[in-house]
């Protein structure tokens, strides 16, 4: 073929159009790409996240759901002096700027108290180990008290002036109570059981000498 045949073939008509028909496939191709990333995206459109913190679940999925915004409770708490079922915290923060259809994590009050497994600790443990093994587990600590012993040591737990046991269940916002050994109280009393002591054996000496 010479070189001549070879361009007449290149610039005919059905050459020409199939080569325009590609380039016309590809920017019809880029331009909907375009436009789809742009819509997939929302490229410069956000909403202002409402605040929900205080509202019953209800209330707060609607109010979001009025911003085109999805509501998820995604964690729950337990606060007394709240009703069951209100917002205790949402993430992302009120006043922020995110896209339409964007998922509002909240975390609600629940209906009742939770429930705590006392653990293997009366006993087993010292007063410190025992605070730390307990508030790691969610316990609060009531006041400590005292019974003589080994010093430090903890003997028992109670709940609502009850003894409680390894594996009991107890609702975790009540104080746990430590029995815990004092050393002082012994000497106490071995001073008190001294004083007495010596306390019968004058009266007794002193009737002797009146005999």
């Amino acid at each position: 073929m010479s070189l001549k045949d070879f361009k007449n073939k290149l610039l005919s008509p059905y050459v020409r159009w199939n080569l325009i028909a590609m380039v016309l496939f590809v920017v019809i191709l880029f331009a909907g790409l375009w436009v789809w990333m742009d819509r997939y995206t929302m490229h410069g459109e956000s909403v202002e996240v409402p605040e929900v913190k205080g509202m019953m679940i209800n209330d707060a999925e609607y109010a979001l759901d009025d911003v085109e915004l999805v509501a998820v409770v995604v964690d729950s708490a337990y606060v007394r002096s709240q009703p069951a079922g209100i917002v205790l915290e949402q993430k992302p923060a009120p006043g922020s700027k995110v896209k339409s259809g964007r998922e509002i994590y909240l975390t609600i009050n629940q209906k009742q108290t939770p429930m705590n497994t006392i653990p293997d600790i009366a006993g087993n443990c010292s007063r410190r180990e025992a605070e730390a093994r307990l508030r790691a587990l969610g316990f609060k600590i009531g006041p400590i008290e005292l019974v003589p012993g080994d010093h430090d040591w903890v003997f028992a737990l109670k709940v609502n002036g009850r003894d409680v046991y390894a594996g009991e269940r107890v609702p975790s916002d009540a104080p746990v109570v430590l029995v815990v050994g004092s050393s002082e109280l012994n000497t106490d009393d071995e001073l008190f059981g001294d004083s007495l002591e010596s306390d019968e054996t004058e009266a007794l000496d002193g009737y002797e000498e009146e005999l």
